[in-house]
């Protein structure tokens, strides 16, 4: 076992290649703790697309020591919570607790990580569930539009497929499919178990090393090469009342170091009821109750896009205004005193973030998935101060340009 020490944040690797990683807060009596697999629906063929979030779903249907029932007790009894969720490159698996009860958080999070055993009754019923969750998103316009926009930016990609699924591909999953993808991908080199809060490392460590029983013996995968689409607009006539529209593009990766000038011009643009999409669409003109920009990062790539939700009838004057607001964030500096309140907005949103332990424990998490360290906070806002108005029209020049840019638009039939 190999250990680092950096004051209040520990990193160790265990012998079987799980990385343990871990944050001391003095002044909480909680703790969160994370199973973090470095696989997500990236990692997924496209005739097995959802199984990643089938195989997330299914670990909390029975254990060798426990019922799907006595897994839900399990951490709600001690006044705590078990959830996951599955990304585009990670799947988590996490709990938050009291600090009196990590040793039970580590068990129960141990025992539906290795000890699953994906009964076949829970299978078709599982089938059922997430074939009705898929059918919500499809209801909910203002979440489909993005499934769609990923589709259409990153065509015949794994980065492009919706990571539930599609109907057709999960009536036809079974057992024997779950079971291959888990063994495959849940394994000591592809897992990392961060932890936040009042805890001590070295008991962590301990308890990881005493019910997390994983082999190192499997190869990590390759991260697959995606290339976006070209430049191109797709309208699709839904049963809605409302025109949902998600227009962008190919963006930097997580690991780009125009993250953080991105990240501003992010917030100056769509962050917020002061952002500028916010003040020009809604607040000054009444076009949308909806408007913002968004970024995604991912290892090798990323993407940048805007959503407003409208009547279908102000599309067009909406689309040259978000034209002429991009085209001059391109092309004229903002003003240094804008960028200093821009920036001062971004610090605050990062440090109030970390006052929750979760928030922490998930930080330190893509930290180590991304740059393989641990990144102090105080690095963070360093980088943030160093940006200037150049960096700023570098990135704009780079990624804001709706020539390129890939739109969908949900449409109301009626």
């Amino acid at each position: 076992m190999v250990s680092t020490d950096q004051s209040l944040y520990h990193k160790s690797t265990l012998d079987n290649g799980i990385t343990v990683i871990s944050e001391h807060i003095e002044s909480v009596r909680s703790v969160s703790i994370g199973i973090w697999i470095k696989t997500g629906s990236r990692a997924e063929h496209s005739k097995e697309n959802g199984i990643a979030h089938f195989l997330e779903h299914m670990v909390f249907k029975g254990t060798e020591n426990r019922s799907p029932l006595k897994i839900a007790q399990s951490m709600e009894s001690l006044g705590g919570s078990l959830n996951a969720f599955t990304g585009k490159e990670v799947t988590c698996f996490f709990a938050n607790a009291l600090d009196t009860h990590l040793k039970n958080a580590v068990e129960i999070l141990a025992d539906i990580v290795c000890n699953s055993t994906f009964p076949q009754k829970e299978i078709g019923r599982e089938k059922k569930v997430i074939i009705e969750e898929i059918k919500s998103i499809q209801d909910t316009p203002e979440e489909y539009v993005f499934d769609i926009f990923h589709e259409k930016l990153f065509p015949e990609s794994a980065l492009g497929r919706p990571i539930l699924g599609t109907e057709s591909i999960i009536r036809q999953m079974d057992r024997a499919n779950v079971l291959t993808f888990w063994k495959e991908n849940y394994f000591g080199k592809n897992i990392i178990i961060s932890a936040a809060g009042s805890l001590d490392h070295q008991k962590l460590v301990f308890l990881v090393d005493k019910y997390f029983a994983f082999s190192n013996g499997v190869h990590l995968k390759p991260v697959e090469k995606v290339t976006s689409a070209a430049s191109q607009s797709f309208i699709l006539d839904q049963p809605i009342s409302q025109a949902h529209l998600c227009t962008g593009g190919e963006s930097i990766s997580y690991k780009s170091e125009d993250r953080f000038p991105l990240m501003i011009l992010n917030t100056y643009l769509g962050g917020g009821m002061s952002s500028r999409l916010f003040q020009q669409v809604r607040e000054k003109r009444g076009l949308a109750y909806s408007v913002y920009s968004f970024l995604d990062f991912y290892s090798d790539v990323g993407l940048f896009g805007i959503y407003v939700g409208t009547d279908h009838q102000k599309l067009g004057i909406i689309q040259e205004l978000l034209k002429d607001e991009l085209l001059r964030v391109s092309s004229e500096p903002l003003k240094k005193n804008a960028l200093s309140k821009l920036k001062n907005q971004l610090k605050g949103n990062l440090v109030l973030a970390l006052e929750s332990t979760s928030r922490r424990m998930s930080r330190l998490a893509k930290n180590e998935i991304y740059f393989g360290e641990y990144v102090s906070l105080d690095k963070l806002i360093a980088e943030i101060d160093q940006v200037n108005q150049d960096d700023l029209l570098a990135i704009a020049e780079k990624v804001f340009r709706p020539d390129r840019f890939i739109t969908v638009v949900l449409n109301p039939t009626n």
